[in-house]
């Protein structure tokens, strides 16, 4: 994708590099370790042509800023370094061939396993010439290993040491002492594990392009009175889209006609499909379930809510989280010192205890194999990359590995009350008839008096009288008093309906029969408006924002799993306040606060415990959400600003995918912890064996290449999480 294409990638790109110059992003086949993607920047980067280049290990992405034309040399260049490119605009090139076809080292694999089985079988049997037995294991070395020293050499001319060209130097060795049959088993062994790796994490990345999928290629759209199929891409903002029962529909947007049940799991994991009628968004990879809908497209098929976070994604695997940059620094220094050990022990024994130069020399090369950091630096990468994929499978976008690993140890949770821990929509929660009134008559007096307001409280009140079935009746002289209440005549006589200083300060009602009554549905945290007629109180109406459903479990979910301190921040009232708090079993909560107030009290508890998370809004609550070691957003889907300035946002407005969210950033680091130990545990068992002469060079090399699969299996363990923990 070049400059001034649209689109998701032109955003990312600019992230991750910036100046002058034609930024072009790759797709790249066969790369299935980090070491190689280091390798390839470093490769890329020194043509003359190229200034900057990013490599995306998770996602098999390149982003490169070079001058015009070079387009060609550096799919070139990467082709010489074992790899395949293409421009991000033709990806379905790659996406639509199979694994053999996308992994060159596969067949090689397959050939020199053949012919290293043929030779290890005849050398089985007696009378076979030596020479032929050397040849077919000679072949195996070559066919092999070419692609192995080729990637090791160019590793080198770019100053990465890898594994490459440590297992080109052991193989070289072995054929060097007349050790053939040694060499050849460290070929094949070597690439069979490259290519089964290549394997799982291709496995890896297609759980993350199945969402994409999600979307179908072609929509029926409306085109001058006629029905017409047409690829998505050829879709414009503005057009009408038709979808009918058990459809996927392919574009974000309205619905403008037809009610009906759309399943959004694909987009925000919730698990109830949610009614969809004229004027509600709906996005691309949504199922409609029942009615047929007509959409007004609201966005391109580039730029929708799918094609986000399916980018996002990408870029969040790619980002290195503190347990990665770590074993990252500790390869840097830790491969040239195996080198250097393995050199001393190929040549102090001989020259200085008299010992046999053959057998020091062959222990230094299977210390090269086995010491190779294949696994260790494998093992965090694809942990990350496995359990970000599965969090946006449940409608959890997670921004990076950093905040995949924070999340796990914060100590401290921080909610907003209003639309998070609330519903963010006031209800009439209490009626109190006064003078020989019933609740249908006063409602019927106060939707009157409301009917014309576009106030919330009014909007609650309207609801309330339509779920009892009154209607608002005629009015004469309506006056809205802002901040106050409203005023008219109904059926010839003057009413009000505000707040009780109002009734009290201005209109001068005397509210000494009804203060009790006041103040207990204020302590109960009730917004409350008196109606009154002439100067007589004729009723109480008490109205409050619903807390979800799912709150209270929530909270209790997340004291189980041993979150200290739960809390809530809210610019609502002390008495509001307290009766939420109180429901919900928090432990803290502060209230009338400004968004200032907000972000001092995040500031306050990070400098008290491990991590502080805030969850909110993603707009009205950003500075705390910023300050917060974790920011969370509810309700990112379709919403720009929450997937982009939160650390993590949950798709759906549903609380409960918190605490699955902690439980798999816990697990993830539980299981980053064990590939870490399990990987160094495995060199220095095979290093004491080698050091004893227990070991052999083919063993070395199936200890690298099993300790490999064995954390790269165990990382992907957390693509199958379902419950997080």
């Amino acid at each position: 994708m070049h400059d001034g294409e649209k689109g998701p990638d032109a955003a990312v790109a600019s992230a991750d590099i910036q100046g002058d110059g034609q930024r072009t992003v790759f797709r790249i086949s066969g790369m299935d370790c980090a070491d190689c993607a280091r390798g390839l920047e470093k490769k890329v980067g020194a043509l003359a042509s190229v200034s900057q280049v990013v490599v995306n290990f998770g996602a098999a992405k390149m982003t490169v800023l070079h001058e015009e034309n070079a387009e060609e040399a550096i799919v070139r260049t990467v082709k010489q370094a074992g790899y395949d490119a293409v421009l991000e605009k033709d990806k379905k090139q790659l996406e639509n061939k199979s694994f053999w076809q996308q992994n060159k080292k596969a067949w090689s694999t397959l050939i020199s396993g053949s012919i290293f089985l043929v030779a290890w079988t005849l050398d089985l049997w007696a009378g076979i010439p030596e020479t032929v037995i050397t040849l077919l294991y000679a072949a195996t070395i070559v066919i092999g290993g070419f692609r192995i020293a080729k990637s090791g050499i160019y590793g080198l001319k770019s100053r990465t040491l890898g594994i490459d060209f440590l297992m080109t130097i052991a193989v070289l060795g072995a054929a060097a002492i007349g050790e053939w049959a040694e060499g050849a088993a460290v070929v094949f062994l070597f690439s069979l594990g490259e290519t089964l790796e290549a394997y799982t994490m291709d496995r890896t990345r297609q759980s993350l392009r199945s969402l994409m999928k999600l979307a179908p290629e072609e929509a029926a759209v409306i085109r001058e009175g006629r029905e017409v199929r047409l690829p998505v891409e050829s879709i414009h903002v503005g057009e009408i889209v038709l979808v009918r029962p058990g459809e996927k529909i392919a574009m974000d947007g309205t619905v403008i006609e037809g009610v009906s049940t759309v399943n959004q799991a694909p987009i925000t994991g919730e698990s109830v499909p949610v009614e969809k009628n004229a004027g509600d968004d709906v996005f691309a990879g949504t199922i409609n379930e029942q009615g047929a809908l007509k959409i007004k497209v609201t966005r391109r098929f580039e730029e929708n809510t799918l094609s986000k976070i399916v980018h996002l994604v990408e870029e969040a695997q790619a980002q290195k989280a503190p347990s990665q940059r770590f074993v990252d620094v500790f390869s840097q220094y830790y491969t040239p010192a195996v080198i250097v050990v393995a050199a001393l022990i190929a040549v102090v024994p001989p020259l200085f205890l008299q010992e046999p130069f053959e057998l020091w020399f062959y222990r230094a090369l299977m210390m090269l194999v086995v010491a190779c950091p294949c696994a260790l630096v494998i093992s965090t990468p694809v942990s990350i990359v496995s359990a970000i994929g599965n969090a946006a499978k449940h409608g959890i976008l997670i921004k990076g590995g950093v905040h995949l690993e924070r999340l796990g140890a914060i100590s401290t949770i921080a909610f907003d009350k209003t639309g998070t821990l609330t519903v963010g929509r006031p209800e009439v929660t209490t009626v109190i008839p006064l003078e020989g009134r019933d609740e249908a008559e006063v409602m019927a007096i106060a939707a009157s008096l409301e009917a014309m307001s576009e106030h919330p409280l009014a909007a609650a009140i309207l609801r309330r009288a339509q779920q009892i079935g009154v209607r608002p009746m005629p009015i004469n002289g309506f006056t809205s008093v802002t901040g106050r209440g409203v005023q008219a005549t109904v059926d010839g006589n003057d009413y009000y309906l505000g707040n009780p200083r109002w009734f009290q300060n201005e209109l001068h009602f005397a509210l000494d029969s009804v203060q009790s009554r006041i103040e207990a549905l204020q302590q109960k945290g009730q917004t409350l408006m008196l109606l009154g007629c002439g100067q007589q109180v004729i009723a109480l109406i008490g109205l409050a924002d619903q807390v979800r459903e799912e709150s209270a479990s929530v909270v209790a979910k997340l004291q189980q799993l041993g979150i200290k301190q739960v809390a809530m921040l809210t610019g609502d009232n002390r008495g509001t306040a307290h009766a939420v708090a109180e429901r919900l079993g928090l432990t803290a909560y502060k209230a009338e606060l400004l968004p200032a107030d907000k972000l001092s009290a995040i500031q306050a508890w990070q400098s008290t415990s491990k991590g502080v998370a805030m969850v909110g809004d993603g707009v009205n609550d950003a500075p705390a959400l910023a300050a917060a070691t974790v920011g969370i957003a509810m309700g990112g889907a379709g919403s720009d600003t929450a997937m982009e300035t939160a650390d993590i946002t949950l798709m759906a407005d549903d609380l409960s995918k918190l605490p699955y969210a902690i439980g798999l950033s816990r697990r993830t680091l539980r299981i980053i912890k064990q590939n870490i130990a399990f990987s160094l545990l495995v060199k220095v068992v095979f290093l004491l064996m080698i050091l004893f002469g227990y070991s052999t060079l083919w063993m070395a090399v199936l200890a690298d290449t099993g300790s490999s699969l064995i954390v790269i299996a165990n990382g992907m363990r957390l693509l199958r999480s379902k419950d997080g923990g």
